[in-house]
């Protein structure tokens, strides 16, 4: 087993809800593109890892200067995220250890710190059944009825905000997949398939800060969170 982790980033998607001009991995971000940011950002937790970067057979945009690592490869996105991953997967299959550590990252999530990534790493090292970032509930959670009125309020005890990276051993994690798929198990994040084999994979405690840029404004909130991280650190990545 090698503790040096793989990193798989799904970045074929098209971001139709921010309703740009361009995926939204490729708006600016505080002078570089998106992908660029969260690709800077994982590469000072993991300068030596070896990563996986799926985008659009068809992308036209991606400038392979972005990327940071020395070790990566290109792998085909596919229709929905998961399908990237699995594509990922089978793109290391000769290279991957059952073992290895797999970190799974959105794209759009370009202010992860590097603290939350060693001790997500570190987690995966240790626990066989993996970890994932996550942040406990703080707002009232509300259920609708269907019609736009409030049917109820959830208690939040014990509720977290998923977050990525997830990882799992690489064995682990090809094979829920593959059961997932098999089953016709809904796969909304990679945990919910290793969930759906009886398995828990551990809860690491996040900052609430690592946005994941999904709507026009979560633009700007990010460059003001990269922005605070930056002089509260001198590690933060520079536009290249």
């Amino acid at each position: 087993m090698s503790e040096t982790p793989w990193l798989v980033v799904p970045a074929a998607g098209q971001g139709r809800r921010m309703g740009a001009d361009r995926p939204k991995q490729y708006l600016p971000l505080a002078g570089a593109p998106v992908l660029a940011r969260t690709l800077q950002r994982l590469h000072l937790a993991f300068p030596r890892a070896r990563l996986c970067l799926c985008l659009d057979p068809e992308d036209g945009r991606f400038d392979p200067a972005w990327v940071p690592f020395a070790d990566w490869r290109r792998v085909p996105g596919g229709a929905e995220r998961v399908d990237s991953v699995v594509n990922a997967l089978m793109a290391i299959a000769g290279d991957a250890a059952d073992e290895d550590p797999v970190l799974v990252h959105d794209v759009a999530r370009p202010c992860v710190t590097v603290d939350d990534l060693r001790r997500l790493h570190a987690a995966v090292v240790e626990d066989p059944v993996g970890a994932l970032l996550a942040a406990p509930v703080a707002d009232t959670m509300k259920r609708d009825d269907g019609a736009g009125r409030v049917r109820g309020t959830e208690p939040r005890a014990g509720l977290w905000h998923a977050q990525t990276p997830q990882g799992f051993p690489y064995g682990l994690l090809r094979r829920a997949l593959a059961a997932a798929a098999e089953h016709g198990v809904a796969v909304t994040d990679e945990a919910s398939a290793v969930e759906a084999l009886g398995m828990a994979p551990r809860l690491i405690g996040a900052r609430r800060d690592n946005l994941k840029i999904t709507h026009p404004e979560d633009l700007a909130l990010a460059e003001l969170i990269l922005a605070a991280q930056a002089a509260a650190s001198s590690h933060d990545p520079k536009p290249r």
